[in-house]
């Protein structure tokens, strides 16, 4: 602490997040967080979008004068992605290794599972209401008296009798 100003410049919370989350993904996964942000540049968008490197599993060495081997990357992947991913395994592989600066990985791990979180999944719009079904919806919650609550179901039935195909 000698010679460090006790207020400086603020300092984003980005980078004190980064300092307390690094250590403990090396610990438990092997992975850099840096891995895990540059994860879109690395891979590239399309695969970025629906991939994301999991960990990294290090090769047991039962004594120090063990040479050397390369660790497995393990990568989620989701649906289609995964077919993707293995055809460019090698070019996925070089940029890592470059990206960590040695031959750290020598094959990639393919888990097929969800990537991205219910939230985060586009939800399909629902298709529109023909006249008929509109007229039907309206007499249908025409009856109450609350407008709040009468919008509200309006919109609810709208969104339901949408998703159904006609």
């Amino acid at each position: 602490m000698a010679g460090k100003k006790p207020f400086g410049n603020p300092v984003p919370v980005s980078d004190l997040a980064t300092e307390i989350l690094d250590p403990v993904l090396r610990k438990r996964a092997g992975i850099s967080i840096g891995l895990v942000q540059s994860w879109e540049e690395i891979a590239g968008p399309r695969l970025a979008s629906h991939s994301r490197p999991e960990k990294i599993q290090w090769p047991r060495r039962l004594h120090e004068d063990d040479p050397f081997e390369p660790a497995v990357l393990i990568v989620a992947c989701e649906g289609m992605a995964a077919l993707h991913l293995q055809h460019e395994a090698g070019e996925v592989i070089n940029r890592v290794n470059a990206f960590l600066g040695f031959n750290a990985i020598g094959r990639i791990k393919i888990l097929q599972k969800p990537v991205l979180s219910a939230q985060a999944r586009p939800k399909p719009a629902p298709r529109p209401l023909s006249e008929a079904e509109k007229s039907k919806l309206a007499r249908t919650v025409g009856k109450i008296e609350d407008d709040g609550l009468r919008a509200s179901l309006e919109r609810l039935g709208a969104t339901i009798i949408g998703q159904k195909r006609p």
